[in-house]
């Protein structure tokens, strides 16, 4: 019994040994199956960390990730590799970078390899895939990326650099349509001091005083110049930018050659060609494709037509040695310089419509009528775009800037009421629905009318009291009584589709910011008095210059406006009918006896050389009835026998001598010369 009892117990101990020594080998294969996946995941963690570092430029994080020794192998500090990343990544400012394709591969139990790709954005546009590949390695107990110079770019190694050259697009020229320069680069002198060349004491000051009058620049405006920061004895400080055949030998003074954009018409074309500055931090904002320092186009065509002209930045990045020499291209981008863009203008006759304002505030604007290009769109008073680029002086700018007549509006652009060109328009649309014709009589007594005394107050004045007056007559003497009366007859639905057929409401195909034209505030009249207004060319009409030389072209087209045309490569002109060919031909005819006749309004331009068709008009500017207004001068006038050109100009507060008739009446003379002889 004994012995039954001590077996049992023998074979019992036998199996609680054997339980124990299977259950201590099943906890170390479990505990070593724990350690290697606790390696694997520090491992990955390791690598993500880095490649985080890397997407988000946390450069100075690597010190948490890399292994001292890879990098110190290679002669590098920790510091070292972070300002190398720093000055490449940040300093060419290269962004969105992003990893991908991420693959691990184990060599041992204390490494593995990893493989990854970047895509990032750099100066030159997109570069992607780029491989790269490292290992990572157990050192002191935890996992670190094995560091070296490839790991910044593929194929850097020692002390290789990385640099980029940019190739700037050379902005495209605009030009007139015969060629002549508009807005073109050219090279200048820029004036400036090195310091050292300053003696000192009383012949330091001799010299400044003479640099100070010969560039119109304080001497206390040097020495704030010459006191900046960054200036040394030997850089350069610049003063002024001058034309090349104005560079004088003056002590203290050095001049180095730079390239700048030049507006050889100066003050006649600003409004129209605009200029050229530096992006401003708003400009940077606004558009990411720009960098520090980018001319682009402030005002005017430069502004509107800038992404053309333009044109797109080049360049390289490159790996080089320490010594400079090229060992590997990273990313090319070949430049594409701007486009030269070529203008219907016409070099002379914008600076003849701009000379003959004579520097009052006004307009000119000459078209070719039967294909709608823009010989001339002319703004007064203005200013000079070369101060703009080459550095206007305080003084310069306030005194555009006070002007009462402001010189910086574009009033080709400015909607204004017409006056009494706009009769030319009524008499079409009244011809059109039959309610005018050419010989209909009018008995108007007296200079004042008004329809009944539901008018109150208010009348429609004239100048001429001629009692029996038909069209040709109203036109001859701008009878804005009789126009009332028509307008009046025809009713508003008849004269607002009259109205219709033009280009009020429109946006022009025109790269010139200008609001549509005009008939009223709101879509109905609401009132007979706007109504009789609105026929002679005042009311709550808005046409700028340019929109009524466009719609005056039905005259020279058989009732179509042929819309304005400012670009040469445009192709096909646009039409629109208007009014019917008969009409046209009609008004045609009256327009050149306002000419013609000696009572005519336009009779100052007669030369029985020309063929000319002319209508005049005065738009006042008045709070209310009775008092005198400040009044607009207007001119249409029209080559009427080969239809060479029209002419529409505007003289702001008109007075005694100086109309937009008396004007131009030299300026279309000297037209029909040049179209004789071009």
């Amino acid at each position: 019994m004994k012995s039954r009892v001590k077996s049992k117990r023998i074979r019992i101990k036998s199996y609680s040994i054997m339980l124990l020594v299977i259950l201590a080998g099943l906890g170390s294969t479990g505990l070593f199956l724990i350690k290697h996946h606790t390696d694997n995941r520090q491992m990955r963690e390791a690598a993500n960390n880095f490649i985080h570092i890397l997407e988000n430029k946390e450069y100075e994080k690597l010190g948490d990730v890399l292994e001292k020794q890879s990098y110190t192998s290679v002669d590098y500090t920790l510091e070292d590799v972070k300002d190398k990343y720093d000055a490449i990544f940040n300093g060419m400012n290269i962004d969105n970078i992003q990893a991908s394709e991420i693959t691990f591969e184990k060599i041992n139990d204390n490494e593995q390899e990893i493989s990854f790709r970047l895509n990032f954005t750099t100066p030159l546009g997109s570069l992607d895939n780029l491989a790269y590949q490292t290992k990572i390695i157990k050192t002191d107990g935890h996992y670190r990326v094995k560091w070296d110079p490839s790991l910044i770019f593929p194929g850097m190694e020692g002390k290789d650099k990385v640099i980029f050259h940019q190739w700037k697009a050379e902005r495209g020229e605009i030009k007139d349509h015969l060629g002549n320069g508009l807005a073109i680069n050219e090279e200048f002198k820029e004036a400036g001091i090195v310091p050292k060349d300053l003696s000192q004491g009383n012949e330091e000051e001799k010299k400044l005083q003479k640099i100070s009058q010969q560039f119109d620049i304080s001497v206390e405006e040097l020495r704030q110049k010459l006191d900046q920061n960054w200036v040394k004895d030997d850089l350069f400080v610049p003063l002024k930018v001058i034309e090349s055949n104005e560079a004088e030998v003056i002590p203290g003074i050095s001049y180095r050659t730079t390239k700048l954009r030049y507006y050889p018409l100066k003050e006649a074309a600003a409004h129209l060609i605009g200029y050229v500055g530096k992006a401003t931090k708003e400009d940077l904002e606004k558009k990411t494709y720009l960098t520090e320092g980018d001319v682009i186009g402030k005002a005017g065509l430069e502004r509107a037509l800038d992404k053309e002209l333009r044109g797109e930045d080049g360049g390289e990045i490159l790996i080089v040695d320490e010594n400079g020499k090229e060992k590997k291209e990273i990313q090319t981008l070949k430049k594409v310089d701007g486009k030269t863009i070529k203008l219907t203008i016409d070099n002379y006759i914008q600076m003849e419509a701009f000379k003959h304002l004579k520097g009052k505030a006004g307009s000119t604007v000459v078209m070719e009528p039967k294909e709608g290009g823009l010989y001339a769109a002319v703004s007064s008073p203005s200013f000079d775009p070369n101060k703009m680029v080459q550095g206007i002086s305080q003084q310069d700018y306030d005194k555009y800037a006070n002007d009462e007549n402001k010189p910086f509006i574009s009033r080709f652009a400015t909607g204004y009421a017409p006056g009494s060109t706009f009769k030319a328009i009524t008499s079409s649309i009244g011809l059109d629905a039959k309610v005018t014709y050419s010989n209909k009589l009018r008995k108007i007594n007296g200079l004042s009318w008004q329809k009944d005394k539901t008018w109150g107050g208010y009348s429609v004045t004239r100048v001429s009291d001629v009692q029996n007056v038909d069209m040709r007559k109203a036109l001859i003497y701008s009878d804005n009584i009789y126009f009332a009366q028509e307008a009046l007859e025809m009713g508003e639905k008849t004269f607002r589709n009259g109205l219709r057929q033009f280009i009020f409401g429109e946006k022009l195909d025109l790269p010139i910011a200008m609001n549509a034209a005009q008939v009223s505030n709101k879509p109905t009249f609401e009132s007979e008095i706007l109504l009789a207004d609105t026929a002679y060319g005042q009311g709550e009409l808005l046409i700028s210059p340019i929109q009524q030389a466009a719609m005056y072209t039905v005259f020279q087209n058989e009732g179509k406006v042929v819309y304005p045309r400012l670009l040469v490569e445009k192709g096909e002109w646009k039409t629109k009918s208007a009014i019917s060919s008969s009409t046209a031909n009609e008004m045609k005819d009256c327009l050149e006896e306002v000419v013609n006749d000696p009572n005519g309004t336009a009779h100052l331009l007669y030369n029985q050389r020309f063929q000319l068709a002319a209508k005049t008009g005065t738009a006042e500017i008045k709070m209310q009835q009775g008092e005198k207004g400040d009044e607009n001068s207007f001119l249409l006038a029209f080559d009427a026998g080969d239809d060479q050109f029209l002419l529409l100009s505007l003289v702001e507060h008109y007075t005694a001598g100086s109309s937009a008739t008396q004007l131009n009446k030299s300026f279309i003379a000297e037209l029909y010369e040049y179209f004789q002889i071009r």
